[in-house]
Order: C-alpha cells, then sequence, then structure tokens
C-alpha cells in the first residue's frame, strides 16, 4: 500500500511514523512535509492548499489512501475532489467539515442535537453583538471568528466590556478578515478542558485514547493562547463512565444529526471538551487530528493505523474489531521558536536531534522544521514535538524533559509543567480556559 499524508506539522509527522510501521504499507509520502517526515517518510514539494496538484499525484502514483492532516484542505473540499476521481481518502466531506470550519454550524447542530454547549448568540452586525453583550449580567464571554483563523480567531473576554470590543474588532475593524464576518458570542465555561478523538464512518465511531491539551504559552496556563504546547495521555480525568457518558451523549448524537441534516461525517471527530460542574460541555469540534494531541496518542497506539483508517475510508469501520493500547502514558513537550505565539525568527540550526532521538521510548516530532544543506532549522513557530512514554505520567514527563534538555537553538523554548494537571492537585483545580484557536 503507498500512503499519502497532507500537511507538513508535528501531527502529520506522528501519522507518517506510525503509518509507515504497518506492515501493509509499502511507502509513505509527505507533502510538504517537514525535516522530520522526510526521515520517515518521503516528501513531495506540493502545498497542503493545492488540491489539484496533490490529486494529480495522487493518481499518476496510484496512492491507495490519502490522509489529510490539516483542517483548512478538508473545509475547501479536498475529500470531495479526490472521491470524484475515484480516490480513496480519509476525512471529512467539505459539507461535513463545517463542524469546524464555521462556529456557527458546529452551534446549531450541538443545539439541534441536544448535545451540551455553552449558551450563545450568532452575529453578523457589530451593533446587535453589542446589545445582547449589554444585556448580560457581567461575566466572562468568548467571541469567536465564524471561520477559520489560523488558531487565532479565539478571544478569551474576563468581562462586557472585552467581550464588545472583541466583537467590535472583528465586525466593524475586520481583525480576521472573511472568517470574522459572522461570529460566535458564548458563556465562558469553567473547568478542565480534555479532548477526545474518534474515527467514525458515517455509521460506526470508534474512540481513541483520552488526552490532555495545554493551549497556554506559558506555565500555570498562563500567557496567550497558542496551537498547543504540549499534550499527554491518557487523561486520568477522564474515567470509564465519563467516556461513557461522553459518547452517549455528545459523540453519537452528533454524528447522528449530521446524517439527519444530509452531511454524514467520516473521518476524525474530534471534541474539545470542558468538564464543568453540570458535566462534559463541547467547546468545540474540530474534524482532524489534534496537534500535539496527535503525538501522545498515537505513540501509545499499537494497532495498524493502516488498517484502521483504510476500513474508515470504506466504510467498513464495524469490521474493527477495537483498539490495542500500550498502557503506559506518553507526554509530548512542545519546543518553540522565541516570540511565539507572536513574531519569531526563522532559520535557527537545531542541535542535539540524535542525542534526544536515541534515547528509549522517545521519539521527536518534527513541526516546523526544513532542511538547510546538512542542516536541521527552524521554519516555524512550534518546532519540535518531544514525545516519551514511561512506566506513570510523571516518569513520560521526565524522560521528555530530559530529551528536550539534548536539543537547542537560538531563542528555544518550553513549558515545564506539561501533565502536571494529572496528577497535582493544585494544578487539577485550576480552572482552563475556554478559548481554543
Amino acid at each position: 500500500m503507498k500512503i499519502l499524508v497532507v500537511g507538513n506539522g508535528g501531527r502529520e509527522h506522528a501519522l507518517v511514523w506510525k503509518l509507515a510501521q504497518s506492515p501493509q504499507v509499502e511507502t509513505v509520502y509527505c507533502a510538504p512535509g517537514n525535516a522530520g517526515t522526510a526521515i520517515d517518510g518521503i516528501n513531495v514539494p506540493i502545498p497542503a492548499s493545492e488540491i489539484g496538484p496533490l490529486r494529480t499525484f495522487a493518481t499518476d502514483n496510484r496512492i491507495d489512501l490519502t490522509v489529510v492532516g490539516p483542517e483548512a484542505p478538508l473545509v475547501s473540499g479536498i475529500v470531495d475532489e479526490f472521491h470524484d476521481a475515484g480516490l480513496r481518502i480519509f476525512g471529512p466531506s467539505q459539507q461535513a467539515a463545517r463542524l469546524e470550519g464555521s462556529k456557527a454550524f458546529a452551534k446549531d447542530i450541538m443545539r439541534q442535537a441536544g448535545v451540551p454547549t455553552a449558551d450563545y448568540r450568532v452575529f453578523r452586525r457589530a451593533e446587535d453583538a453589542e446589545a445582547w453583550i449589554d444585556s448580560l449580567d457581567e461575566g466572562p464571554l468568548v467571541v469567536k471568528a465564524d471561520g477559520l483563523a489560523a488558531g487565532k480567531g479565539v478571544i478569551v473576554c474576563d468581562s462586557r466590556a472585552a467581550a464588545r470590543q472583541a466583537a467590535a474588532d472583528m465586525l466593524r475593524s475586520g481583525r480576521f478578515g472573511e472568517a470574522g464576518r459572522e461570529i460566535v458570542v458564548e458563556e465562558r465555561l469553567q473547568g478542565q478542558e480534555v479532548s477526545i478523538l474518534a474515527i467514525v464512518d458515517r455509521e460506526t465511531i470508534v474512540p481513541l485514547a483520552t488526552s490532555q491539551d495545554h493551549k497556554r504559552a506559558h506555565d500555570g496556563d498562563r500567557g496567550p493562547n497558542t496551537g498547543g504546547m504540549g499534550a499527554y495521555s491518557p487523561a486520568p480525568i477522564v474515567t470509564e463512565s465519563l467516556m461513557d457518558e461522553i459518547v452517549r451523549r455528545i459523540l453519537v448524537p452528533t454524528v447522528h444529526e449530521m446524517r439527519v441534516q444530509g452531511c454524514p461525517f467520516s473521518g476524525v471527530l474530534y471534541a474539545g471538551l470542558m468538564l464543568t460542574q453540570q458535566g462534559p460541555q463541547v467547546l468545540e469540534y474540530n474534524v482532524r487530528f489534534g496537534d500535539p494531541e496527535a503525538q501522545p496518542v498515537l505513540m501509545r497506539l499499537k494497532s495498524d493505523l493502516a488498517q484502521v483508517l483504510s476500513l474508515a475510508a470504506d466504510g467498513r469501520l464495524a469490521e474493527l474489531e477495537g483498539l490495542d493500547w500500550d498502557p503506559r502514558p506518553a507526554v509530548c513537550v512542545v519546543m518553540a521558536s522565541e516570540g511565539y505565539p507572536g513574531d519569531y525568527c526563522k532559520g535557527h540550526v537545531i542541535e542535539g536531534l540524535d542525542k534526544a532521538a536515541s534515547r528509549p521510548l522517545t521519539k521527536v516530532f518534527h513541526a516546523g522544521t526544513t532542511e538547510r544543506g546538512a542542516d536541521i532549522v527552524t521554519s516555524g513557530g512550534r518546532v519540535l514535538g518531544v514525545t516519551a512514554m514511561g512506566d506513570s505520567i510523571p516518569d513520560a514527563k521526565t524522560a521528555a524533559l530530559q530529551a528536550v534538555g539534548d536539543i537547542t537553538w537560538d531563542g528555544c523554548w518550553n513549558r515545564t509543567d506539561i501533565a502536571d494537571r494529572a496528577t497535582d492537585p493544585v494544578s487539577a483545580g485550576r480552572p482552563a480556559s475556554s478559548g481554543r484557536g
């Protein structure tokens, strides 16, 4: 089997690495890939946004299965175009990808399906949004651009005044361009966030191992939101009974409602949840593997990922006899460039990768890297996802941080408290942000 992975981040490196382990797989290509995917697969210099050239490559090279990593090509309709060309591809249709591409659509689906989520309103005019915000009691709110905004379209507001300003920035000043022409204003939920990912093929739902992401830039969940500074799996806070509740009250009704609406869902359904005092509530849906959640989750997966995704692409997921997981937890620590999530420099030479890679039960997943001659250099804000397994979550964290210590470049930094909330009552009790990118 020949597989094409679309994308160039840490999630895509994890997919390439795991898919290449399948005895069914001959070659894994990655378009456009990064310096890490070039080690575990073969890079193809086609951007993820260029659906036509990707389709041509898949046809000419007789690709057996395409796996799409990022959300933008899914929202742009890559799955529909590949299907029209007779190509097998894993992911949702353009209509189904609106679960991530339009926050208003996703909230409406939740409401119609009876899925628990924050109370909300959708606005196109700033004066309407401001009037509704003023009618509320003083308190925290979240203002979200409806469309994709490169992970920056969620503004967490501590007051009505801040929410009014965020709404005005989007609807009056065009802060997020087309993505912000419509906005969602919702109450801010309090609790711990967890990420629930499931493989879906319109009918069958196969949940993956639980994980927890860390969105804030700095230790103690402080600083601005980022694309994710680390993650760990499993998330002990999600008990077996809670997982049953999440499947019953959230995943099943959502998949059913998507069928009712005429846009049945296939692919990865990612539910970003807040565990509130009233129970789990949905912050947002994504329609692809999370990043960096995919790194520790796939690190623990013992089943053949190529087989799983092939069955899902063919609508035969019901034939799968469950998934096999390594019981040991995994922790991913993201190493970032100085200035991220704001402006940052590129082109710094990364040292120590071989030393880190030689550590047992450790994998360095590349995100923002590229090759420059014999060197591997930085090319993004989130540069590496250093992931390790251990007998316990603290052991896995220690192993990941030891590997992080092997690696350096000018201006590199990382959080040091990834996964602490799994074992520290103080961290576990600290409210997490309800804003996600």
